[in-house]
């Protein structure tokens, strides 16, 4: 009988080096194992092999009884699918009871977003006469002009962004780069934080690296970072909604959207692999288009 840590270690080296996953999926992809593990001990089931399609649908009985989302168990389910279909490659197991299972439906989540003139508000409130306010503003600026992943943005290095073309590299999902322009604004922000405020953020803390966003210690910025400075952010320029890393990715393609870009080339500077990802966002434009219908028309 083949260990189980083993084999869970060796399909975490496969995601790491064959699928080239990020660090924050693989730490989701071990949990949602380890989860699935302690379902077994309470069903008394000893080895991977002997789980049957029985126990799935029971183990998916077990997530609704706990109120975990649509779109959580879907994500459980599909994580040990494939689980199940490397061992199968490794001849581990003989069948992956998780094939057949049917995944729950989707509830539709319309991503939110800000509006022009909340976002002028957010960027009128940052402090330029600070360091750490010029690295801000170049921060909201390349994750609202670019519309990057918040891990992507924390990824870019000085020699990624091109001034010249004003463009910066995006190290995308599964090794998947792809260069997206910025604007004016944008180049601004980035040329003062770069000129007169990196380089005094890393000389505090001693650091030398190449990475274009730093805290306040010099040492590369994280996404947990860029969370705690969106927070701070939106606290002073209006205190009473929120503003994550991802709702400026998702402001950056409505408003793409709403004045006139196609779908296929911001499916492009999205980096998705599939039209569909990017489609949601044209049901955000259809929403912003029935409420200004209901609230302009005089018999809507």
């Amino acid at each position: 009988m083949v260990n189980i840590e083993t084999s869970i270690e060796n399909y975490i080296k496969y995601l790491q080096i064959e699928k080239n996953y990020s660090k924050y999926t693989i730490a989701c992809y071990r949990k949602d194992i380890q989860e699935f593990l302690l379902f077994m001990d309470e069903q008394a089931i000893p080895a991977l092999d002997l789980v049957k399609y029985a126990d799935t649908r029971l183990y998916i009985t077990s997530l609704t009884e706990h109120n975990l989302s649509k779109r959580s168990i879907s994500r459980k389910i599909s994580c040990l699918r494939s689980f199940y279909k490397y061992l199968m490659r490794e001849n581990i197991v003989s069948e992956n009871p998780f094939a057949s299972v049917s995944l729950p439906k989707r509830e539709q989540r319309l991503p939110r977003f800000k509006y022009e003139e909340e976002m002028e508000a957010i960027f009128d409130s940052i402090d330029l006469t600070t360091d750490l306010g010029k690295r801000d503003m170049a921060l909201v600026e390349m994750l609202y002009a670019t519309g990057m992943r918040v891990s992507e943005c924390c990824n870019v290095e000085m020699s990624d962004v091109d001034f010249s073309l004003m463009t910066v590299l995006a190290h995308g999902k599964g090794s998947k780069d792809r260069y997206i322009p910025f604007g004016e604004l944008a180049k601004d922000a980035l040329l003062d934080y770069i000129g007169h405020s990196r380089g005094k953020l890393m000389a505090k803390g001693g650091q030398s690296h190449n990475f274009l966003f730093v805290n306040q210690r010099g040492t590369p910025l994280t996404p947990r970072g860029v969370r705690y400075i969106l927070t701070n952010m939106i606290e002073k320029a209006c205190g009473n909604t929120n503003l994550y890393p991802h709702m400026l990715r998702h402001s950056f393609a409505t408003h793409l959207l709403n004045n006139g870009a196609d779908i296929r080339s911001v499916q492009e500077l999205l980096g998705h692999s599939s039209v569909q990802s990017t489609q949601v966002y044209t049901h955000v434009t259809k929403e912003r288009l029935r409420e200004v219908y209901n609230n302009s028309h005089p018999r809507a």
